[in-house]
């Protein structure tokens, strides 16, 4: 099997087993794009692996985020209903098969922008933690190449300008190590792919440099330093507002804390994921066992180092 295969629906609801059957072949039928209609010139494309944003401006179509294989074409087709305008670029949150694979399907004019480790985990497409690691070719080598990004940043990057502008920001390591916040200011709107998936344990993606110690600061950071958003396309749930970021943010530094204060106490990882329990404020959240021990021994093994 290919590496960069399905991840959305694990990410998404955090009620799966990670375990070695996650990657797995997509299930046949009709790729069906719902479309959620945001603002005048914005909408939110569901199904199909990871929420894509397209945002229409004067010139041109930036999509972020393309689905898992297959799904490029549905999102052009989807695109094509909303607009004459041609797609220009994409951004990609972070590396994911659900979030990057439908790239391949795009014209090879399109310009393609991530964050400059997302580049560098898009050359290997290895899988999380607990995921089957995939075999033989990337989806990007088995299209010498195309598909990847022609354009990186570091902190932050601004497209266009005016009503069209796009500001890109990174501040640290969270879900992986490169996960891009995407801001339309004109629109007071955000896409955090899946730094911020939905109300959940996140997946925390060690192998591409994720980390549930950083996470909480680092979600902490964006809500601070980005102004004048007041809503949220997540990674895989409904939009939500900045100040459920806030609230995410606090959720997961509040984790890593009940963590670390088991382990500074002698209890072990098995200990800590059996007796930990989800605060009475963050009721709503879903939470799953087979995550809970997942993130208690990512921030262990933090520990360690």
């Amino acid at each position: 099997m290919s590496r960069g295969l399905v991840l959305g629906v694990f990410v998404a609801t955090g009620a799966l087993s990670v375990g070695a059957a996650a990657y797995q072949a997509q299930p046949q039928g009709p790729k069906v794009v719902e479309v959620e209609k945001l603002k005048d010139n914005l909408y939110m494309l569901k199904g199909g692996g990871g929420n894509t944003a397209v945002f229409v401006g004067s010139a041109g179509v930036v999509i972020v985020d393309t689905k898992n294989p297959g799904w490029g074409q549905p999102i052009l087709d989807k695109v094509k209903e909303l607009t004459d305008k041609p797609i220009t670029t994409i951004v990609n949150t972070h590396t994911h098969g659900d979030h990057v694979s439908g790239n391949v399907e795009f014209p090879a004019t399109v310009d393609i922008v991530v964050q400059e480790n997302t580049k560098a985990n898009m050359d290997k497409m290895l899988s999380p933690p607990g995921f089957a690691a995939g075999s033989g070719p990337t989806i990007f080598q088995q299209n010498p190449g195309k598909g990847m990004p022609k354009r990186t940043f570091k902190d932050k990057l601004t497209i266009g300008k005016g009503a069209d502008e796009i500001d890109l920001y990174y501040f640290g390591r969270g879900h992986t190590n490169g996960d891009a916040f995407v801001v339309f200011p004109a629109l007071r709107f955000a896409h955090a792919g899946d730094i911020f998936s939905g109300k959940n344990l996140p997946l925390l993606d060690t192998n591409n440099g994720g980390s549930g110690v950083d996470i909480g600061n680092t979600l902490a950071k964006a809500h601070a330093a980005i102004k004048n958003v007041d809503s949220v396309i997540t990674g895989h749930s409904t939009v939500m507002t900045w100040a459920d970021l806030a609230e995410y943010a606090q959720f997961n530094k509040d984790f890593a804390a009940d963590v670390q204060a088991a382990l500074k106490a002698g209890k072990t990882p098995d200990d800590i994921a059996a007796s930990w329990k989800i605060a009475d404020k963050y009721k709503g959240y879903t939470i799953a066992a087979p995550r809970i021990k997942q993130n208690v021994e990512a921030i262990a093994g933090e520990a360690k180092k």
